[in-house]
Order: C-alpha cells, then sequence, then structure tokens
C-alpha cells in the first residue's frame, strides 16, 4: 500500500492532517487509551504466536549515569543511590539479630530521561489533549486524564523497521526525513507488512551512531533523523497502535515547518492518540532480525503503573 502526500510539510498541512487522521471519540467522550484501543484479545492471542525460538531481546537503555541526558528540559540521567549496604552490615552499623544484614537503595529519574512511553496527557495542542480534554487537566497533582496508568497493559506485534539497514548503510544523518515512500520500501525490503494494533520499531540508527561520544554528541534534544510529518497518513491508513524508535523525539529534526516544535506530536499523539516510545535501545534486535530474516516478534512493554504521570520508563520485551 502506498500513500500520496504534499511534496512538502506546511502549517496548512498539519492542520489538515489534525483534522482529518484524528481520533477523538472514535472509542468515546471517556476514552484514555487512544490507539491502544486497536489491540484486541485476538490481536494479542496472535502476536503470542509469533514467538518460536524464545529468543527475547530488552529494548531499554541501561539506567545509569552513562545515558544520554545532558540537562536539556532540565532532565538529568538517573541517579542511583545506596541507602543501605554490605559494608554498613560488616562493620556493624546495623542493627543485627541471628547475623542479619540487608542492602536497599533508591532510584531518582526524569520519569522520560531514558528508554519510556509519552502517556497521551504529555503534550497539547491549542489548549487541548488527546480526546479533546483540556490541558488545564494536567496541574500540578499531575494528570487527572490520559495518565500513563491508563496504558497499563500493552502487549502487541511488534515490527521492527530498520532503515539503514534496507539502504544499505549503518545509520541515518540528523535531518534526514522518513516518508511514506520509504517505509514502503523498508517494509518491501524486509518482507513485512504493518497493520492495525501493532507497535513499529523504527530504528534509525541515531543512537549506534552517537552512544559512545562524549555526550552522546548532542543525541538528547539535538537535530536528529525520524518520522517526517508526511508519514502520519501511512500510520493513520494502517491504525498503528505505537510507535518507538531509538532517537529521543521520535520526528526529524531540525523539524520541518519553519518555528515549530516537534509538530507530528501533535498529529500522533494528540489527535491519533498513538503510544509513542522514544531513546529504544534497538541494535540488538536489528542485528537478529537480520541474521533471521524475522522483523517480527510478540513485544511486551507496559509502563510503570504511576497514576496521573504524564510518561514512564519501560524495560520492552521483543520476543522471538
Amino acid at each position: 500500500m502506498s500513500t500520496t502526500s504534499p511534496e512538502q510539510p506546511t502549517r496548512e498541512l498539519l492542520e489538515e492532517y489534525c483534522t482529518r487522521l484524528s481520533n477523538w471519540g472514535r472509542w468515546g467522550d471517556d476514552d484514555q487509551r487512544g490507539a491502544l484501543n486497536y489491540i484486541d484479545e485476538e490481536k494479542v492471542r496472535r502476536a503470542a504466536g509469533l514467538v518460536r525460538r524464545g529468543a527475547v531481546f530488552s529494548l531499554e537503555l541501561p539506567l545509569d549515569g552513562n545515558g544520554p541526558q545532558t540537562g536539556a528540559f532540565g532532565r538529568v540521567n538517573g541517579i542511583h543511590q545506596m541507602v543501605a549496604t554490605g559494608t554498613d552490615h560488616a562493620t556493624g552499623r546495623q542493627p543485627s539479630q541471628l547475623g542479619f544484614g540487608y542492602a536497599d537503595d533508591s532510584l531518582f529519574l526524569f520519569l522520560q530521561g531514558g528508554t519510556q512511553w509519552d502517556a497521551l496527557g504529555h503534550i497539547f495542542k491549542d489548549g487541548q489533549m488527546y480526546n479533546g480534554y483540556p490541558a488545564t487537566d494536567v496541574d500540578s497533582r499531575g494528570a487527572a486524564r490520559n495518565g500513563i496508568e491508563h496504558a497499563a497493559t500493552i502487549a502487541a506485534r511488534g515490527v521492527l523497521l530498520d532503515v539503514p539497514r534496507a539502504l544499505g548503510r549503518s545509520h541515518l544523518e540528523p535531518g534526514e526525513a522518513i516518508g511514506p515512500d520509504l517505509l514502503d520500501q523498508v517494509c518491501a525490503s524486509e518482507g513485512i507488512e504493518v497493520g492495525e494494533g501493532d507497535i513499529v520499531l523504527l530504528r534509525t540508527g541515531d543512537m549506534a551512531n552517537r552512544r559512545g561520544r562524549p555526550g552522546w554528541d548532542g543525541y538528547s534534544a539535538g537535530d536528529a533523523p525520524g518520522l517526517s510529518l508526511l508519514s502520519a497518513p501511512w500510520f493513520a491508513e494502517r491504525r498503528v497502535a505505537g510507535i518507538a524508535s531509538d532517537t529521543w523525539g521520535i520526528e526529524v529534526r531540525p523539524n520541518e515547518i519553519p518555528d515549530s516544535f516537534q509538530p507530528l506530536h501533535l498529529v500522533l499523539l494528540v489527535h491519533m492518540g498513538l503510544m509513542l516510545g522514544e531513546i529504544w535501545y534497538l541494535d540488538e534486535l536489528a542485528e537478529d532480525c537480520a541474521a533471521d530474516g524475522v522483523y517480527e516478534c510478540f513485544l511486551v512493554a507496559p509502563p510503570l503503573v504511576i497514576p496521573r504521570a504524564v510518561g514512564s520508563p519501560v524495560n520492552p520485551q521483543a520476543i522471538k
């Protein structure tokens, strides 16, 4: 299936997409799950049937100080602290009965500082969020609507679209946009189709290219390869449930519309209600897919159940 789109993204096209591709009201006026509603029990059963070898791949980056955050948007990498240790026990600093000792620890982190899902309450457009709820429903107490807890169960068919491999390259460069024609090309190269209720795992190679460089070479909040605004109808036609990428923001940076910030989020998240996953580690899975020629998996990727949160860390499991 091929999608025909105008040649250039514009503000007018953005507004058209927000109206034409909107899922507001599709699943009722009270819906807070968005495109996850495409995943029914039969789709989960079929997705589970994709497991043939029992190979499991974690798609999460380690939650430590070596992550991609450098202070943009105030975000820092996770800070792990020991509260009680074995040295406390060994030196008699802990009360001891029958030789008992313990270790305990804590973690401070930004919920969207590493491998994570955006909740539907994360982004607003013109004072509203997904399903027409007012932005003021997200206040200092958190999200009264569209919090991440409404996405507590995510199990689906995952489809890896390895864009650079399909092009015979190691990675895409910052500023390279992925439009509908290229998505079609990748699907044809892999012999795969994307369908209703699928979660697309979009690999650009950007993480692999920059992860080992000082400060990740501007990975977080910087320019990046990613989806073009023109890709929105492609995902809408296929009724996908979510998109997760190895970049920090899924869409191409610099953004295609002048003087804008993440315009594709306004279509995909605010109006279509898609789950968006960012900073996912896809390289090991990609190597395996290339080796056996199988680019689909059973993806189990629930967020943490944090009531009223607008994002959550996740340790996605791709099972083949």
